[in-house]
């Protein structure tokens, strides 16, 4: 009988992991509200992220849409790094569900491993700024203009599960998180 267990149980699993990659919508094959469409996208290698954009034809600027899964109550964040490669020095654009029921997307520039997530303006033009929730999980939409006329930049994403007073909470400290980061290459 425990042999049997032993079988059964890696088996199991396989089938099960197996099932959730077949169902898992890969960017490729996520539509969008409001018929956007991009002709980019990247399945992010750590928490269940994508990030889809389209370039100008000018190239000086980007329309992006990053979405993670995200419970209403937790908070997502992506961004570039024109100077590094880590969190600090990131200019990010953030989404939550604000106390008064509305989601909010602003951007915020990490300054430290202990940033404000304050609003405040970045060191490259952001427009068009929104977010919303679908199907559990929060989408942030804008138009960035590239800084230093490249295309290949340091992005870093990002979720946590709390805010509070209309702040995102700390995000946990190991695991995918902290391995959350990466390079993009917009051409």
């Amino acid at each position: 009988m425990a042999s049997q267990l032993k079988f059964v149980l890696p088996l199991s699993i396989l089938t099960i992991s197996f099932l959730y990659i077949c169902n898992a919508d890969s960017c490729s094959s996520h539509t969008f509200s409001d018929n956007r469409v991009y002709s980019s996208c990247t399945d992010l290698p750590h928490l269940g992220a994508a990030l889809h954009y389209n370039q100008s034809s000018s190239g000086n600027s980007i329309d992006i849409a990053f979405r993670a899964p995200q419970s209403s109550s937790g908070w997502v964040a992506w961004g570039l790094n024109p100077k590094g490669s880590s969190m600090v020095g990131s200019q990010v654009l953030v989404a939550f569900f604000h106390s008064n029921g509305s989601l909010v997307a602003y951007p915020t520039q990490l300054d430290s491993y202990s940033p404000s997530m304050a609003p405040g303006n970045l060191t490259f033009p952001v427009s068009l700024l929104s977010a919303e929730y679908v199907k559990k999980e929060m989408i942030i939409y804008a138009t960035l203009g590239l800084p230093d006329a490249k295309t290949k930049y340091n992005h870093v994403w990002q979720a946590g599960s709390t805010v509070t007073g209309d702040v995102p909470g700390v995000h946990p400290t190991s695991g995918e998180n902290v391995l959350s980061k990466g390079t993009v290459d917009f051409q």
